[in-house]
């Protein structure tokens, strides 16, 4: 009978991972044992490296948590801040938000789905929330000038539509798999046909 080699111990010294894929790993955890249940010995294990060898890149779990998170929210206020270049109305700057919103969505998928289940028990989840409210506010906005200028149906409470709007896109984070699904720009497109389909005022 063989027995099985000593498990190798865990490297000394700088690691093998750059602060990318560090980020990447810690992420992959956060998101499957949740951001609480999840200790720096975890991710030390999983890694194969030391404690100190993490902290070589970043100081804390919370710096970790804080940079994956903005990695998110960045891009959300990425596609906020070209609207002022968007030409047309508040209707065409409101879908244009929102296929951004699932490009990043796609592009960035563990970042945002760690966002979305953040619950503000520390003071980086907190401001996370934050700042998911104050875009909420930009989409509401939109929202409400929309039904202003006679685009979409006065009949539907804007702040509402602007929650179940974003609720869809964000319930993406739910079922999406990039491997043989559709491309972002597909999805895109998808979405906006879906909401903005059943929101714009018909012609008659």
């Amino acid at each position: 009978m063989t027995t099985a080699p000593p498990a190798r111990p865990a490297r000394r010294g700088r690691p093998g991972y750059d602060l990318e894929s560090l980020l990447a790993v810690a992420v992959k955890l956060f998101n499957e044992r949740g951001y609480d249940g999840t200790s720096m010995e975890d991710l030390s294990r999983k890694l194969g490296i030391t404690k100190s060898a993490i902290y070589h890149h970043v100081p804390s779990k919370q710096e970790l948590l804080r940079l994956a998170v903005n990695r998110a929210l960045d891009g959300l206020f990425e596609i906020v801040a070209e609207l002022d270049s968007v030409d047309g109305r508040a209707v065409d700057r409101l879908e244009y938000l929102v296929r951004g919103s699932v490009r990043v969505l796609v592009d960035r998928l563990p970042f945002v789905t760690l966002l979305l289940r953040v619950r503000g028990n520390t003071k980086v989840e907190r401001d996370a929330l934050a700042r998911r409210r104050e875009f909420d506010h930009i989409v509401s906005e939109l929202v409400t000038k929309a039904v202003d200028e006679g685009d979409l149906r006065p009949d539907i409470d804007p702040p509402t539509a602007a929650r179940l709007l974003f609720g869809m896109v964000n319930s993406l984070i739910e079922w999406y798999r990039p491997r043989g699904g559709q491309s972002g720009e597909q999805l895109a497109e998808t979405v906006a046909a879906v909401a903005f389909d059943g929101l714009r005022i018909r012609s008659a």
